[in-house]
């Protein structure tokens, strides 16, 4: 089953270098990579420099606009299938592949029975930045996957159904089953909403989730915080085009310690939760984590 990784990327340099690194210690899994740049010309230059043989697909992203996640995923994936991909790995730039990743999301894939099925790996949040000289054997040693996920023993698949754990920021998905689900939904623009709405679409058509064990992932560290106010603005856009296409809110905890900080509040007149103030509430979340924990 030809095999491409896809991986979405806007600055995150340092962990660009890392990402590509952890995938070149894979030798037993022949793949494609394919980067798609959100209006970063430098990551050439950074995969020239790492001698990658990764194809780079750059898209024209404004300065200051929303990163277009969900298209850009969908970008990747309809070069990948141009170039005859079967099985689609997609993985987030910050997430370095233990060495078996592929395989095992190749075997999982390969073993797909007549239900087709979105495959997820452990992923570990590494709690500190890695040294360049990092080894696959280093990061073995801080293997401690997110204890809200299923982590299967090593070569086994469990089946999951609660589709509000699925995450894009590592799961493999073959081509058939990607053409069937039509990709992400593009109207998601920024941070939040997109992966959920994409695992709320498979779980509708029929398709199932299953979690791999050995296709683990290490989370390079980014301090990011919780919740993520930052990204206040692109989460209640994103928050109102799921509910208009599923009937509910996603990303519930962050809503409610929005609602909590007095950042937003539901409007009855217009059906929808709204920001209610401006100034900064930075100094209201001094807790600093580099996960999202909606889940």
């Amino acid at each position: 089953m030809k095999t491409a990784v896809i991986t979405i990327v806007r600055g995150r340099h340092a962990h660009l270098r890392m990402h590509v690194r952890g995938l070149a210690v894979d030798t037993t899994t022949p793949f494609s990579h394919f980067i798609v740049a959100m209006g970063d010309p430098m990551v050439k230059t950074v995969l020239a420099q790492e001698e990658s043989a990764a194809r780079t697909i750059e898209i024209d992203v404004p300065a200051g606009s929303a990163l277009p996640l969900a298209r850009a995923r969908n970008i990747g994936a309809a070069e990948a299938l141009r170039h005859g991909a079967e099985l689609l790995v997609f993985l987030d730039v910050d997430c370095i592949a233990a060495p078996l990743l592929l395989t095992r999301y190749l075997e999982a894939a390969s073993s797909e029975a007549s239900t087709p099925a979105l495959f997820c790996g452990p992923v570990t949040y590494l709690p500190h930045p890695v040294a360049d000289s990092t080894s696959s054997d280093s990061l073995a040693l801080l293997h401690n996957p997110h204890p809200a996920r299923p982590v299967p023993p090593d070569g086994k698949i469990v089946d999951g159904n609660d589709f509000d754990l699925f995450w894009s920021l590592s799961f493999a998905v073959t081509a058939p089953t990607w053409c069937a689900l039509g990709g992400f939904c593009e109207e998601y623009l920024g941070y939040g909403g997109e992966d959920t709405d994409f695992a709320r679409a498979a779980r509708d058509k029929g398709v199932k989730l299953a979690w791999v064990g050995g296709a683990d992932a290490y989370h390079q560290f980014h301090p990011v915080s919780d919740p993520p106010v930052e990204h206040l603005d692109d989460i209640l856009i994103n928050a109102r085009v799921f509910h208009r296409r599923w009937g509910e809110w996603p990303m519930q905890g962050w809503i409610d310690a929005f609602e909590s900080a007095g950042l937003i509040a539901y409007q009855p007149d217009s059906a929808r939760w709204e920001r209610v103030r401006q100034a900064s509430c930075k100094s209201r979340w001094p807790r600093m984590f580099h996960h999202r924990n909606e889940a």
